[in-house]
């Protein structure tokens, strides 16, 4: 199964409603707010970290934060313990999520992959959207249920 039959089935799975969304490929924010007709802090964006945790030890972080935000990278890896945060490489994430950049939805599906959610995604609307592991569909969901499904660990890491 790819992540988007994952994503559905997840959702099916936990009866939890939701809409999903067709339309033109988009990976950009901006742009695919506009194509989905949503506003852009509507969407739930989801960046692959990798963080430092000793000289040694890594760790790979999905931080997920609302989409007309920009993710402090410094917060994250303190939010994840570590010492330093930086992007991961395209291959890194593609590896970890099964997605394309831009495609990432706010779930991880893979142990090696911890959630971490900035609460203001959940302070501004009563839905969020976000690409469903491709960039030609989006899923529209309750942010409370995105809450109760993901259950992720949640610390602030959005730039004021």
């Amino acid at each position: 199964m790819d992540v988007f039959q994952q994503l559905q089935a997840l959702l099916a799975d936990h009866q939890v409603p939701y809409r999903l969304l067709r339309h033109e490929p988009a990976g950009k924010s901006e742009e695919v707010a506009a194509i989905r007709g949503t506003a852009v802090s509507q969407g739930a964006k989801a960046l692959v970290c990798r963080v430092k945790i000793t000289s040694n030890q890594r760790m790979h972080v999905l931080a997920v934060f609302p989409a007309d935000k920009q993710a402090d990278l410094a917060a994250i890896a303190l939010a994840a313990g570590g010492k330093k945060a930086s992007l991961a490489s395209h291959d890194q994430a593609r590896e970890l999520t099964g997605c394309e950049i831009g495609a990432i939805p706010p779930f991880t599906f893979n142990p090696d992959l911890a959630l971490l959610v900035d609460p203001t995604l959940r302070e501004r609307h009563d839905e969020i959207v976000f690409n469903a592991g491709r960039l030609d569909a989006s899923i529209v969901m309750r942010i409370d249920d995105y809450f109760r499904l993901a259950q992720p660990r949640q610390a602030s890491f959005v730039h004021a």
